[in-house]
């Protein structure tokens, strides 16, 4: 996978703490020149043959290590341990290839063996502190949602995407097959290209940037706000910039940065930055959105770990002195693949802090200064995620990861956290409203959550942004509504919703209308008693398990049987107006008492106001 060119061209050679000899000669000369694929078979057969070590484990363990086989390598570093004489550093590596393995519990014991060799060193003292972080690592809230891009290319390595605003992508690929190989990991040079984005999102087919790439690696790449300034990762050999290494004869080369320009719609006027070198790497940059800083990768003097971030002012005529990021960053084993975004947030992947597996994608704020964070799933997963970039404009990130095999390109979607207030009060009084019971449902209509409002009138749900929510509110004695909510950005969307009090009264035993009138001597529904018993239908097909009886009653005028009778059509009349509104008979009867059950026990003799009160309807609840 090239990320072994780019973590690994940053590294600096460990000196093994055993004695090596004629016999391992040959390996060593390979693996010391940065020829892995090669070391590993000269190891492999001197680790089945007689001559088999420790020492030899340990470089076999390193050489898979170093091509991001975590299997192998976890098998060569289980031998080289197996003793207890290796050095810390093994251990560290060891327990590194064990998490991308997921055995979390086997790489705890041995980054215990790790901080009790190496005490005062970060990574040992960030472990026994938190040794099990990570249950808690992996229940983080979700900040992205990830898909697999249409850009990738069968078993190459394709990272460093970036796109620009107008939706042109730039990343790295080896998938030029006619490229000669590169001897570290058997796989093709590195060259640049590009990609058109639609509005969906799909690429259209990767095209090379030619005028940029050449016979060896080129990329990955940064550009300038205005898209006419590019800096890039190039191989020293290209330019001729490489040491010659003596015992194997091979030339070593280092990355460095280049600037390019756009004249005419192509890339000319390349020159190297000054302070590339012969001995160590300057890889992966990131312009920041005013042009004025550019962070990169490194292994220069200086720093705290294998690589670490760095960043230089980008000057009118010139370049300022590289500055370290420091250990809130950096740490001893290998910081790389920075990225800066328009809003000052670094990404950047990382091997030395607590992650889920091999490179973790971190992010910091670099504006307060606040603690690296660690991106989470499903951006970071137990094998190597790495090379994030993000665009604020279009609201998208773009991350390699090894996740599937081969190093392809993610899109990284952020999931955008907020959190709707819903209001309620009555319409009439103003009033705010408890215990109404707001329900959110989702696009679909289907309900997510019920809950009742506060003292305050309040309820608040976490939603996501841009996803439409439609809320149902409803309250005792009060005519139900909808509404909706959406917002776009995080943050609080407050709703307020007023509602309409029903000229309705529900207690526990019954429902209570205004007066429900007929006319002289008839009992069909007048327009104002139609009126009231629609109120009673509202409330019905809200409460659909509900079952009404209803009782009429007339004064004391009249005989007791025409009384009766009169009564008991109106109460039919009332019900049957209510089934041809839609109420199933099975939830209504009724039933006419004339003036036996008086309201105002008045007898005979009562006055016109006692006869209008006990001229009445009720509707008993008999189930809700």
């Amino acid at each position: 996978m090239k990320k072994t060119y780019f973590t690994l061209s940053l590294m600096l050679v460990l000196t093994a703490n055993y004695a090596q000899n004629s016999v391992t000669a040959k390996a060593d000369k390979l693996f010391e020149s940065y020829q892995y694929v090669a070391a590993i078979e000269e190891y492999t057969r001197l680790a089945e043959s007689k001559n088999a070590s420790e020492y030899i484990y340990k470089q076999l363990a390193d050489s898979y290590y170093n091509v991001f086989d975590s299997a192998n390598a976890a098998k060569w570093y289980a031998k080289a341990t197996s003793k207890g004489k290796s050095d810390a550093e093994t251990y560290y590596r060891y327990a590194q290839t064990l998490k991308i393995l997921g055995k979390y519990q086997e790489a705890n014991k041995q980054m215990d063996v790790f901080a009790k060799m190496m005490p005062s060193d970060a990574r040992a003292k960030e472990h026994l502190a938190n040794p099990n972080y990570v249950p808690s690592l992996a229940n983080n809230s979700k900040l992205f949602e990830v898909a697999q891009t249409n850009i990738n290319s069968k078993g190459q390595s394709d990272f460093g995407a970036i796109v620009t605003n107008d939706n042109t992508l730039y990343f790295a690929s080896t998938r030029n097959s006619s490229n000669k190989t590169d001897n570290w990991n058997k796989q093709p040079y590195l060259d640049i290209y590009q990609a058109t984005r639609d509005e969906k999102g799909v690429f259209s087919e990767p095209v090379q940037v030619k005028e940029l790439n050449t016979s060896f690696h080129d990329g990955p790449i940064t550009l300038s706000a205005d898209g006419k300034t590019m800096f890039f990762a190039r191989d020293g050999h290209s330019e001729g910039q490489y040491e010659k290494n003596k015992k194997s004869n091979i030339k070593v080369g280092q990355q460095g940065i280049y600037k390019a320009t756009k004249v005419d719609g192509k890339w000319t006027n390349v020159e190297a930055l000054p302070f590339n070198s012969t001995s160590y790497s300057f890889t992966n940059p990131s312009l920041t959105n005013d042009g004025k800083t550019l962070y990169f990768a490194s292994n220069m003097p200086g720093g705290f770990g294998e690589s670490d971030l760095w960043k230089v002012s980008v000057e009118t005529n010139g370049y300022g002195k590289p500055q370290n990021l420091g250990p809130n960053i950096n740490t001893a084993d290998r910081e790389n693949f920075p990225f800066i975004t328009e809003d000052n947030i670094l990404y950047f992947a990382t091997t030395g802090r607590q992650g889920l597996g091999g490179f973790d994608i971190y992010k910091m704020d670099l504006s307060n200064n606040t603690t690296a964070q660690n991106v989470g799933k499903p951006v970071n997963s137990e094998k190597d995620d790495f090379s994030f970039s993000f665009n604020t404009k279009l609201n998208v990130g773009y991350f390699s990861s090894n996740r599937n095999g081969n190093d392809v390109v993610f899109s990284a979607i952020p999931i955008c956290k907020a959190e709707a207030v819903v209001i309620v009060s009555n319409a009439k009084t103003k009033a705010l409203l408890a215990n109404a019971d707001v329900a959110i449902l989702d696009v679909k209509g289907n309900v997510i959550a019920t809950e009742k409002t506060n003292s305050e009138g309040k309820v608040k749900y976490p939603i996501e942004c841009n996803l439409g929510y439609g809320l149902k509110v409803a309250a005792q004695n009060f005519e139900s509504t909808s509404s909706t909510v959406k917002i776009d950005k995080a943050g609080i969307a407050t709703v307020e919703v007023a509602l309409k009090p029903l000229e309705v009264v529900i207690t526990d035993k019954e429902v209570i209308l205004n007066p429900v009138y007929f006319e002289y001597d008839k009992s069909n529904i007048t327009a104002q008693g139609a009126t009231e018993l629609d109120k009673l239908v509202k409330v019905m097909k809200d409460n659909p398990s509900m079952v009404i009886f209803v009782k009429s009653h007339t004064d004391s005028k009249g005989g007791d049987d025409y009384n009766l009778k009169l009564s008991e059509r109106r109460a039919q009349s009332t019900v049957q107006y209510l089934i041809s509104k839609g109420i199933s008979q099975g939830n209504i009867s009724g039933k006419g008492f004339g003036s036996t059950e008086q309201k105002i026990k008045c007898g005979t003799n009562c006055t016109e106001q006692q006869d209008s009160q006990n001229r009445r309807s009720e509707f008993l609840i008999v189930k809700k």
